[in-house]
């Protein structure tokens, strides 16, 4: 599946770039009105004869101009100039599996965040296990916030150890403690006798997939060649809409079932992805980042050349990379002990780090903060819509997977067109648009209204956060961090998202069931202030290799660093 979606979305993208764009002198007459605007623009069909390229007049660059210029060209001789990596080789399908194994905990995690909606939503489940609200879409109220929590606090404990397990034992040393974790955690909730089964089980899954959520997005996006990377660790988000759809179809069949099998089997199913993810790591190459920074250079470049160069260890790209990775991978020594995997002061040693890990850690609240917290309660939601029996429910849950797994695929084929910042911005925009919309139906009783744009809300939310960060997967997050302190970094975001995810946790049951469809107004609401920060916070990081942001970073206003570079990068497309 994944070899299948990644081919078809790189040749999308590629055909994207043979597209007409409008010329860099209309954005630059447009960028002192709103920097966003000569974007949206630029999106337009316009031929380029009516808009011809015309040499920017401006003074002197600075240095910082001159060494994104630099870079830019750097990437774009690499991609020009060596051999082109081909789709369909030999050596690409093996990278397509080797990402499909790391996408197991993805399609795990998909399946374990739809799993506790979907049984929420049975009277078979609340009945068992006691839980009120059955009757009403699902259970809500504290008992119900505390089953959904406990996942959240497994999250908030594994985040304190993700980052140093990852930089210790690698990439696939992680997924490895995280699916063994997590298996544990499944086998409790499917032999559940009473709520503590219930309550230690989802702890110990929340733990194994922060410690996967540490590991497997950075191995993605590490291993990933720089022109696919947004496209194939966006293809690579969306095996949790896989596990979602399962999940999501199977809960609707087993509702019908009068028995504890009901939402013992839908528990059960999640047996599999974490058992492939646990077999298969013992048979996929180490990230050639993490080897490089324990001085394992050799093995590196040999997984380079491979899969960046098509067997060609002195191909351009490779070399870039090469270069590049020597450049700012510190090889661990003897000297540095091992206190070193729990120092997190690198995050904040610098203007330019502590920017990267606020950007990166506002990305990760807002993907929960956004209106997500709904679907946790999604039977709940469609209640409040009009659908007023448990097979209905269940089935519309069913089809909103559906709707979140296209706009996660919707998202993955544009993210490298527009730019991660025009995604993120112009996407929280119309989440709230969508959610204002839907919470006006509900206090209008139009159920049909009102469970059309529930809808396309989930097609909206994870058409935007999908791509960029997803529940677990981090693109955009992975782009903004360095090497360094990536993982270190992304357990913080897993700890930020842990907190805010408690937030929709209690807010949610208790929301619901004292305010009604006004609990979704109040999400439309946030989700405006939401974009007024993005507009002025966020950077822009297409089109450049993991290694190559450190200048915006550092610049004293890194959102315009990032747009100029931006719109440089797509003058000399």
């Amino acid at each position: 599946m994944l070899a299948v979606l990644t081919h078809l979305s790189v040749m999308k993208l590629l055909a994207f770039e043979e597209a007409a764009a409008l010329r860099h002198s209309l954005a630059q007459c447009l960028s002192t009105l709103a920097p966003e605007i000569p974007l949206f623009f630029s999106l337009l069909p316009c031929p380029r004869k009516l808009f011809p390229q015309k040499p920017e007049a401006e003074d002197e660059p600075t240095p910082s101009r001159r060494t994104h210029n630099v870079l830019n060209a750097d990437l774009a001789l690499a991609l020009s100039t060596g051999p082109q990596l081909k789709p369909f080789s030999a050596n690409i399908f093996k990278l397509y599996l080797i990402l499909s194994v790391a996408a197991m905990g993805s399609l795990s995690f998909g399946f374990d965040t739809n799993v506790i909606s979907g049984v929420n939503g049975m009277v078979q489940f609340t009945n068992y296990f006691s839980i009120g609200g059955g009757d009403s879409g699902g259970g809500q109220g504290v008992i119900t916030a505390m089953l959904y929590s406990v996942f959240t606090f497994g999250c908030i404990a594994g985040s304190f150890v993700a980052g140093s397990i990852a930089d210790r034992w690698g990439r696939r040393g992680g997924m490895f403690i995280a699916s063994v974790i997590m298996l544990t955690g499944v086998s409790v909730v499917t032999a559940a006798q009473n709520r503590t089964y219930l309550l230690v089980g989802r702890f110990a899954i929340g733990f194994g997939s922060t410690l996967n959520n540490s590991s497997a997005p950075a191995y993605v996006s590490e291993l990933a060649p720089p022109q696919w990377r947004g496209c194939i660790a966006g293809l690579y988000n969306c095996f949790s809409f896989v596990g979602s759809m399962i999940c999501s179809g199977l809960t609707v069949a087993t509702g019908n079932i009068n028995s504890s099998l009901s939402w013992r089997v839908p528990f059960a199913v999640q047996f599999m992805p974490s058992i492939i993810l646990a077999i298969g790591v013992c048979f996929i190459p180490e990230s050639p980042r993490w080897l490089m920074s324990v001085g394992r250079k050799d093995e590196a470049r040999n997984i380079l050349a491979k899969y960046h160069g098509n067997g060609d260890a002195n191909a351009p790209l490779v070399v870039l990379e090469w270069r590049e990775l020597e450049a700012l991978i510190k090889t661990n020594d003897s000297g540095k002990g091992w206190w070193n995997y729990f120092n997190y002061s690198e995050l904040f040693i610098s203007r330019g780090a502590r920017y990267r890990i606020f950007i990166t850690s506002w990305l990760g609240f807002c993907c929960l903060m956004s209106g997500t917290g709904i679907f946790y309660y999604v039977t709940v939601a469609f209640d409040l819509a009009g659908v007023k029996t448990q097979h209905g429910r269940l089935v519309f849950s069913s089809v909103s997977a559906v709707m979140a797994a296209l706009g996660a695929l919707f998202g993955a084929s544009i993210i490298d067109r527009i730019g991660r910042r025009t995604l993120w911005l112009l996407g929280t925009a119309n989440c709230a648009l969508t959610l204002g919309i839907t919470a006006g139906f509900m206090a209008k009783k139009q159920s049909k209204g009102a469970i059309a744009f529930l809808l396309l809300f989930a097609f909206v939310q994870n058409m935007t956060y999908v791509p960029l960060q997803g529940k677990s997967y981090r693109v955009y997050i992975a782009e903004c961090l360095n090497f360094s302190v990536r993982a270190k970094g992304l357990a913080v975001v897993a700890l930020i998202q842990s907190l805010a995810a408690l937030v929709n946790n209690y807010a949610g049951a208790v929301g619901f069931q004292a305010i009604g469809w006004e609990y979704i107004m109040v999400w439309a609401i946030w989700d405006v202030a939401e974009t007024v920060i993005i507009w002025f916070c966020a950077v822009e990081t297409k089109g450049r290799t993991l290694e190559e942001l450190d200048e915006i970073f550092e610049d004293r206003h890194p959102v315009k660093a990032s747009l100029n570079k931006h719109y440089d990068a797509r003058g000399q497309s």
